[in-house]
């Protein structure tokens, strides 16, 4: 369960951010407010899968991925472009998350 918690605090901490870019510096009341919801229940769900995965497991997986799908979201929604170095930087924090996933004994299976 702890790892259904973490995707979701996953999922939530990427919509907030992708509604933080449309309240335009919350000067827009609806995509300010599920910014907010959004970060309340990623932090929550964060905090359930804490209960089992180690805090520095957990962070480094919620922020890790966090950064990959909202990069990846900026490309395609946003249509805002990726340099070489900006990419070397994503696959390794993608390989950093594989790492830590498949041969940490800090993670919890």
């Amino acid at each position: 369960m702890h790892w259904l918690y973490l995707a979701i605090a996953i999922v939530a901490e990427v919509a907030g951010s992708i509604a933080l870019k449309q309240s335009d510096a919350f000067t827009r009341v609806g995509p300010s407010a599920l910014t907010v919801a959004a970060v309340v229940t990623a932090l929550f769900f964060l905090a359930l899968a804490l209960r089992t995965i180690p805090l520095g497991v957990a962070y480094a997986i919620w922020a890790g991925a966090g950064i990959v799908l909202i990069s990846i979201v900026g490309v395609v929604v946003f249509r805002q472009s990726l340099d070489l170095p900006a990419m070397i930087g994503i696959a390794l924090i993608v390989s950093g998350m594989i790492v830590i996933n498949m041969l940490s004994s800090s993670t919890t299976h």
